[in-house]
C-alpha cells in the first residue's frame, strides 16, 4: 500500500496561492493546436499529491469581458450585489462578482424570459417571445449555445436589468480540474500540467476558455498567484510495481501517464510500461517527444505506439493502434496487466472501450458477453481505470 498523504491546511474551500514558474508551448509552429506545459510551484505551502491526482485551479475572468458587461448594464462596477447562489456574508461589488465569482458564459432560458419582461422595444419583444414559445425549445437551445451573457446584453439593449437582477441569472464560477502531469517522487515542490488552450468563435465573437486562457494569458510567470488545491483521485498506477501498465492517452490525455511513468521509474517498478499516444501531426503535435523517446531508449517504456490522424489520407487513432497490436495487448492483459485511459469521454474513450472489448473477445476466443464480464471484473479489480472528461 502507498503511504497515506498527510492532510493539507489547503483545500477547495481554502486554496493555496500558487505561482507559475513555467508556461511553455508544446506544439511546434504550424500546429492547429495550442497545448501548453505549465509548472505550478508548491513552495511555501504544504500541498502534496500522488500520480493520478488532479489540480483544481480557480480562474479569473477576462477584464475586457467584465468591462464590456458593466458598460452594457449602464453600471460603474462599484454597485453592491449579493448573488443568491454565492451565499455571501456581505454584498460585494459588481466588478468583483463578475471578475472572480460568476461565470460569464452558459446563459439559460431564465434570462431570456427576464429580458422579455423588461424590454421596451417591440422588435426585441417579438424576437424574445418567439424564442420562449414551448415549441421553440430546440431553437432556444441552439440560440443559447452560440451565446454568452454579453451577447444577450448587446442584442437586446432595451431590456434593462439592474446589476442585482443580472447577477441573479448567473452561475457560480467553478474551479477547473486538470490531470497532474508530474510525479511528486520526482517533483515534490511543483505540479506540472498539460493544458489545451481553448479559443474559438461563435456568433461572430471570439471566445476564450476561462481557465486555460487564465493560465496561458493572465497569469504572469513568477508574479500572479492562482488559488489552487489538489483533488485526490482513485485513478493511479498499479500499487503492485511488478504489474504491467498499458496507458492510452491521446492529446492532453497523456498528462497523467507522464506522471505514472515518472512515478514507476522513480520507484524502480519492474512491471513494463506500454504507452499509446496520438494527436494530429507527428511533426507539430508530438507532446513530450524527447522524454518518451528517452524512456524508450532506456527500456523504461517497453512499447510506444503513436497514432497521427492527419499524417496520411486515412485517419489513424489510438484504438486503431490497439487493434493492430491485439495479440500482444491481450497477452499483457491476460497476464495481469493494468489498462488505463485518459482523455475525451465523448468519442475516444468509447472507441477505446469498444476496441478493448473486441480484442478480449477475439484474442481470448470468448463470446462478447463473456468479454463484457471479463472487462467488468477488470474494473472491480481496478485493472481498468479511466480518467475521462
Amino acid at each position: 500500500m502507498s503511504a497515506p498523504v498527510a492532510a493539507s491546511i489547503y483545500s477547495k474551500d481554502n486554496p493555496f496561492p500558487a505561482k507559475l514558474t513555467e508556461n511553455r508551448l508544446l506544439n511546434k509552429p504550424g500546429s492547429a493546436k495550442e497545448t501548453r506545459h505549465f509548472i505550478v510551484s508548491l513552495a511555501g505551502g504544504d500541498l502534496s499529491y500522488k500520480a493520478g491526482d488532479s489540480l483544481g485551479v480557480f480562474p479569473t475572468n477576462r477584464a475586457v469581458e467584465v468591462a464590456e458587461i458593466i458598460e452594457r448594464l449602464g453600471a460603474t462596477g462599484e454597485e453592491l450585489v449579493s448573488p443568491a447562489m454565492l451565499k455571501l456574508p456581505a454584498p460585494i461589488t459588481l466588478r468583483e462578482a463578475l471578475s472572480h465569482r460568476l461565470a460569464l458564459g452558459g446563459p439559460t432560458a431564465k434570462i431570456v424570459n427576464s429580458m422579455l419582461a423588461k424590454t421596451t422595444d417591440a422588435g426585441e419583444k417579438a424576437r424574445l417571445a418567439e424564442l420562449v414559445k414551448p415549441e421553440s425549445k430546440e431553437a432556444l437551445t441552439a440560440f443559447l449555445d452560440e451565446r454568452e451573457y454579453i451577447d444577450l446584453l448587446t442584442e437586446f439593449p432595451h431590456a434593462k436589468l439592474t446589476p442585482q437582477e443580472f447577477v441573479d441569472h448567473q452561475r457560480k464560477l467553478m474551479p477547473r480540474l486538470y490531470s497532474i502531469a508530474s510525479s511528486a517522487k520526482l517533483h515534490p515542490q511543483e505540479i506540472h500540467l498539460t493544458v489545451a488552450v481553448v479559443r474559438y468563435t461563435t456568433n461572430h465573437r471570439e471566445r476564450h476558455g476561462v481557465c486555460s486562457t487564465f493560465l496561458a494569458d493572465r497569469m504572469r510567470v513568477g508574479e500572479t498567484p492562482a488559488p489552487v488545491f489538489v483533488s485526490n483521485s482513485h485513478f493511479g498506477p498499479p500499487e503492485d510495481t511488478t504489474k504491467d501498465a498499458i496507458m492510452v492517452g491521446p492529446g492532453t490525455g497523456i498528462a497523467p501517464f507522464r506522471a505514472f511513468v515518472q512515478d514507476r521509474v522513480a520507484t524502480g517498478a519492474t512491471g513494463r510500461n506500454w504507452v499509446f499516444f496520438g494527436d494530429q501531426k507527428s511533426s507539430t503535435d508530438y507532446l513530450y517527444q524527447e522524454e518518451w523517446e528517452n524512456y524508450l531508449a532506456k527500456g523504461q517504456v517497453a512499447r510506444l505506439d503513436l497514432a497521427w490522424s492527419r499524417d496520411q489520407g486515412a485517419k489513424i487513432y489510438v484504438q486503431d493502434k490497439m487493434r493492430a497490436n491485439a495479440a500482444e495487448l491481450w497477452s499483457w492483459i491476460k497476464n495481469g496487466g493494468y489498462f488505463f485511459v485518459c482523455g475525451d469521454a465523448k468519442r475516444m474513450a468509447k472507441d477505446v472501450d469498444q476496441a478493448l472489448h473486441d480484442i478480449i473477445s477475439q484474442q481470448g476466443e470468448m463470446p462478447i458477453e463473456q468479454a463484457q464480464d471479463y472487462v467488468k471484473q477488470m474494473k472491480k479489480d481496478k485493472r481498468y481505470q479511466r480518467d475521462v472528461y
